[in-house]
């Protein structure tokens, strides 16, 4: 008899609740990815509704004195010198305002969209979701084929999308923490969050392949993307650990011959549950309650008993009252401003230091999500490493304001720096925020003054990503205001707000290390499933 091959063995050695929490590690990965490949085409295509008009009118000028045939001088200029109405002096403050209602309605939805969240299945929610962020994607990239130049129309594109991207965020997040327990959280959801810098250079490629030819389909693309992402979600994401057991039980039961008249439930249903309490952690999972194969029961109502204590959707007013909840939602504020002012402005600011095409700084810019994926990983695994969430984010916003004035200095000095500088900037930067975002959330949400309820990880969740991203609308607003006046008013903007989210941390920072504990604070094992 041959030998079972190695990586069978390797298969078979997983059970079936390991190969269930890897998809939905992968499946709930790939659904934010999509949702990030979708935002960052208007950040790669703004070069483009834009261009050095100057530069532009000067060839222009020329051709046209040298084949004397001033008629087609409007023509070249108004072509090639940008999309109207972007095509004004004032184009960086019309880019701002696209930014700022994208973000403005995302930050305002997201409050809401954790509370909903809560009170309707994840998986409908999620889906309906991505299927209208995929549509308004679209509708974007539509404006370029049907030759739209109306500010409204990209403006009312923009708060449409930003609304329903945030039933994104408090989904995926919900569904992992329901999957995945505390122990090495830093690690796991450093790398599950490396699919906000996976979705931003996927973002960028794709969108830069089409940027100088056809933009809308910069747009277009991206946006059939997570339709097909939405459906894959509808038919595949499993919300809950607790969810498979109703199937395996009913599954079981197919080769039963028990006599389907021979019990009922309450009204006719033949399904009934009930509620119990783990020992541990207070758990409330629902258990299909079958008869057995010798076991006749009498047709009659059945009462379903719930405990009195069975958790219910936490209040906003009650989340907020979790400590260590408004600290990092504010410290999330100024990080993330941070973080979505190199989303939205690197490319523009790439073509402009460094000379190069809209294509060109596209690609460069992927850098910066590179040594996001590294930073965010680090971040988890040293705040698992030394239990402190908040120092290490501390430590990390420290060394990322020096190396944002180092990053506007060594830019002018060639593509090599430039490059180191992106990767460094890159993890500095989105360390704090990747780790905030996943593991400190999740932290949160399952506080021991919840007192094991669940239910509250949603919710939690919103606030600290709603908060965090006020400061990602204000952040490319204030970019597009200030650069107007100098790309360095940008870095100085950049690195008071690093500062300001240093000091919001200083008190957890003072706990975590007069604390002899070794876990991170505000935390609460999760079950693990």
């Amino acid at each position: 008899m041959a030998p079972v091959p190695p990586g069978v063995r390797l298969l078979v050695s997983f059970d079936r609740d390991q190969w269930y929490r890897a998809l939905t590690f992968i499946l709930t990965f790939l659904l934010y990815t999509s949702f990030h490949l979708s935002r960052k085409p208007i950040s790669i295509v703004k070069s483009e509704l834009h261009k050095n008009c100057s530069a532009v009118s000067e060839a222009a000028i020329i051709a046209s004195s040298s084949s004397q045939q001033p008629s087609l001088l409007s023509l070249h200029t108004d072509v090639d010198c940008g999309w109207k109405p972007f095509d004004k002096s004032n184009y960086k403050q019309l880019l701002g305002a696209m930014d700022y209602s994208f973000l403005c309605a995302y930050a305002i939805g997201m409050y809401l969209s954790g509370i909903i969240g809560e009170r309707l299945p994840i998986r409908l929610y999620l889906t309906v979701g991505m299927l209208a962020s995929g549509v308004f994607t679209c509708l974007f990239g539509l404006g370029y084929i049907y030759n739209i130049h109306n500010l409204s129309f990209y403006i009312f594109v923009q708060v449409a999308n930003g609304l329903v991207q945030t039933t994104g965020w408090p989904s995926v997040v919900t569904c992992i923490g329901n999957w995945f327990g505390k122990g090495r959280r830093g690690l796991i959801m450093g790398l599950w969050n490396s699919h906000t810098s996976v979705g931003n250079i996927l973002g960028s490629l794709i969108a830069g392949y089409w940027v100088s030819s056809n933009w809308g389909m910069s747009f277009i693309v991206p946006g059939l993307i997570i339709i097909i992402m939405g459906v894959v979600c509808f038919l595949f994401l499993i919300e809950h650990p607790n969810d498979l057991k109703n199937i395996y039980t009913q599954n079981s039961s197919l080769g039963k011959t028990v006599p389907s008249k021979s019990w009922n439930g309450v009204n006719g249903h033949t399904e009934v549950y009930l509620q119990y309490k783990d020992n541990k952690n207070q758990s409330y999972d629902t258990e299909l309650l079958l008869p057995r194969e010798s076991e006749r029961i009498p047709m009659q109502p059945v009462v379903v008993v719930k405990s009195e204590s069975e958790p219910s959707a936490i209040s906003f007013m009650g989340a907020l009252r979790i400590p260590g909840v408004v600290e990092f939602s504010l410290c999330l504020l100024f990080a993330k401003l941070v973080s979505y002012t190199f989303l939205f402005w690197l490319p523009l600011y790439i073509t402009k230091a460094a000379h190069l095409d809209a294509k060109k700084a596209g690609d460069l810019s992927t850098l910066f999500d590179v040594g996001g994926i590294v930073g965010g990983v680090l971040a988890g695994v040293i705040s698992d490493k030394l239990g402190k969430r908040a120092t290490t984010c501390a430590v990390m916003l420290l060394l990322a304001a020096p190396t944002l004035y180092g990053f506007s200095m060594i830019s002018e000095f060639g593509l090599g720096p430039m490059i180191g500088m992106l990767l460094v900037c890159g993890g500095l930067v989105n360390g704090p925020y990747a780790l905030i975002t996943t593991a400190v959330s999740a932290d949160l949400g399952t506080h021991k003054s919840l007192k094991g309820n669940a239910r509250a990880l949603s919710t939690v969740t919103a606030i600290i990503d709603g908060t965090g991203s006020v400061g990602a609308a204000l952040g490319p607003l204030l970019a597009g205001l200030l650069s107007a006046g100098g790309w360095d008013q940008v870095f100085y903007m950049l690195m008071t707000a690093d500062f300001l989210a240093l000091l919001l941390l200083l008190r957890l920072v003072t706990k975590e290390l007069a604390s002899s504990k070794s876990h991170p604070i505000s935390t609460v094992e999760l079950k693990e499933h």
